[in-house]
């Protein structure tokens, strides 16, 4: 169990890349969603057919006459099905060992002895915000190939990617350039916090202006500038904190 643990951010990997090329096979899979009647006609040789979809279990058919002609097969139906709930699992349980490593053990304290703190800083909120805007550039392409080759199934497991993979990336910019002193389970608060409300900000910009599925090109500086927002802030509770440690010591 300690070995599944330590691999708890492969095994999510696994699950959401898995599951986002799953997505992609079983909508290729199935009648086109932009002419489905030409694809039944196309592979089937059926006039006028209409298409029924599945996505679990995964199937395709197209009804025409009150006949019913398959359009994925019932072996590539069941592999796929196999192949799904495997990544399921690994999803699931690479979701909730990660989220464990919030509350494991703190780690030794890096201290900021020898550091330049306001040189750190600017950098951090500099640096961290090109970063973070670069990030949400290939967020929102990531986005739109997922959701025209996924569906629904593949929109929602991109936003589960989106949300592990800036947490991730927040802790490696906490590690490199966030507040000292600090544990890697401070590091790893501090990333999860920065890259989830991040993203929360983006997404709730582009609800209400009425633009999802499909991130903007204005949502990329917008997440560049709340990231820097959201590390200035958590840089100044970590001072203040420090501060108040000193007096009391």
């Amino acid at each position: 169990m300690d070995w599944v643990r330590r691999r708890a951010g492969s095994l999510l990997g696994l699950g959401l890349i898995g599951g986002l090329v799953w997505t992609a096979v079983v909508t290729l899979s199935q009648p086109s969603g932009f002419d489905p009647g030409e694809s039944c006609a196309r592979k089937l040789g059926v006039v006028d057919g209409v298409p029924r979809t599945s996505w679990f279990p995964p199937s395709a058919s197209c009804v025409s006459g009150g006949e019913v002609h398959q359009y994925m097969s019932t072996t590539k139906s069941v592999i796929l099905t196999v192949i799904g709930v495997l990544l399921l699992i690994s999803l699931v349980i690479g979701l909730v060992l990660t989220v464990r490593r919030l509350t494991g053990e703190p780690g030794p304290t890096r201290t900021a002895e020898n550091v330049d703190l306001k040189r750190r800083r600017r950098s951090h909120l500099l640096f961290g915000a090109l970063d973070v805007a670069v990030a949400c550039a290939v967020i929102a392409f990531l986005n739109a190939a997922a959701i025209v080759f996924g569906g629904l199934p593949g929109g929602f497991l991109i936003i589960v990617a989106v949300l592990a993979g800036l947490s991730a990336f927040g802790t490696i910019l906490d590690r490199h350039m966030g507040p000292l002193p600090s544990t890697a389970l401070e590091s790893r608060r501090r990333g999860t916090v920065a890259g989830v409300a991040t993203y929360g900000v983006v997404f709730a910009a582009t609800a209400v202006s009425g633009q999802l599925p499909f991130f903007r090109l204005w949502a990329i500086p917008l997440g560049g500038i709340t990231y820097a927002v959201i590390a200035a802030v958590q840089w100044s509770r970590a001072t203040s904190t420090a501060t108040q440690v000193q007096h009391s010591g």
